[in-house]
């Protein structure tokens, strides 16, 4: 299993083979339901098979596919799968990324490995973690305006008072947190020797820095995701004090995060993101109309392709789950030429076109449908 982060990519990108497959389909995280996911699974080998077949021997295409259908006998696979599941695999790389976030069903073979999917994952501005803090312990979520899922931490990551400090934890640190407070309410808090001591507030402060700092390098730092607090009211101003990762919001939300459901938890922390996720919306659609009102942006992809293989686009966005059956035919002139998707070197334009912006130092935005600034599945910001 694979911790998906931008490193991945990357290397996913790098990869020069001659016939790459991506595969990617949704999953269950309870039985008996994920029983079928192994079904689907072999169907979408099944037609990565006939692809290959268009161009490579029975035996070479064997060879090909044996990864795949060791994975198929493989039980730690299907018995901790979450909402999604994304395999790649070439001579000699095998990369199976666990989602937590459901995906569309998709087989490709083609000359790179198909990484749009991931790149929204990763890259979408609607994208978050929650960190849910009390005294005592942290929990960790990612969400976005769909769905919020709690994050299992690696196991260098404190998730306790205990395990952050060891013996450094005030020997005389006996704190009973307060517990049931809501809508940013809170009950008092007791501590040892009759009060409030000085040695609770060291221990508490130490606590969420080290917190702080961790979740930084673990998390937000890999991901570039925008990071909530989910504490009570007395706890903010402190972890904001001691708190040195940019992605941090300003607004958060207070209250005791053992206190409500994980439903509730969720709306309280989008009615957080939106109004971000909008104003960063907004922001790239005014840029991209400015832009291309000056001659520097276009929707239509033969000049997109051409700015894109003479390293102009700055920022090319592009529709999620949109697949245009195009190939850059020359990486010198960015000619295209439509082709059969099931022809096993061609891979969606729109993933082509951003891998080729990435290496050339762009940055690809993927939307959904409805936050696109234009129809035509595609969007490019030109530098010059």
């Amino acid at each position: 299993m694979e911790l998906l982060t931008k490193e991945l990519i990357q290397e996913l990108l790098s990869t020069d083979q001659a016939a790459c497959l991506s595969l990617y389909m949704p999953t269950h995280q309870k039985h008996p339901e994920n029983i079928q996911d192994v079904i689907l699974f072999k169907n979408l080998v099944s037609q990565m098979e006939e692809s290959l077949l268009q161009k490579y021997s029975a035996n070479e295409t064997q060879k090909y596919l044996e990864p795949l259908e060791a994975l198929v006998h493989d039980n730690k696979n299907w018995n901790y799968t979450k909402k999604g599941l994304a395999v790649f695999s070439a001579k000699g790389i095998l990369k199976v990324v666990v989602l937590h976030r459901t995906v569309e069903e998709l087989a490709m073979v083609a000359d790179s490995f198909h990484t749009k999917p991931l790149r929204q994952y990763l890259q979408s501005v609607d994208h978050f973690h929650l960190l849910a803090l009390t005294l005592h312990d942290i929990r960790l979520f990612e969400g976005n305006r769909h769905s919020l899922t709690e994050v299992e931490l690696t196991a260098d990551t404190p998730k306790t008072i205990t395990e952050a400090l060891g013996s450094e934890l005030t020997e005389k640190h006996s704190t009973v947190d307060s517990y049931g407070g809501t809508g940013g309410e809170s009950t008092a808090m007791h501590h040892g020797h009759g009060g409030k001591t000085d040695e609770t507030e060291k221990d508490a402060e130490r606590f969420f820095r080290v917190v702080a700092n961790t979740i930084y390098k673990q998390y937000s730092k890999p991901t570039g995701w925008s990071l909530i607090l989910a504490a009570l009211p007395e706890h903010h101003n402190l972890f904001q004090k001691v708190n040195k990762n940019p992605l941090l919001l300003p607004n958060g939300i207070a209250i005791n995060p053992s206190s409500v459901s994980p439903d509730q938890l969720a709306k309280m922390a989008w009615d957080v993101m939106e109004p971000e996720y909008n104003l960063k919306l907004d922001s790239l659609a005014e840029h991209f109309e400015q832009s291309r009102a000056n001659g520097k942006g276009s929707d239509d992809y033969k000049d997109v392709a051409v700015a894109a293989v003479e390293g102009r686009v700055d920022t090319l966005i592009v529709e999620a789950e949109r697949i245009i059956p195009v190939r850059i035919t020359n990486l010198v002139t960015g000619n295209t030429q439509k082709k059969d998707m099931s022809n096993p070197r061609v891979d969606d334009l729109l993933d082509d076109m951003g891998e080729l912006v990435i290496k050339m130092g762009g940055q690809v935005m993927v939307l959904p449908p409805e936050k696109m600034p234009s129809e035509t599945g595609l969007a490019a910001i030109f530098r010059y």
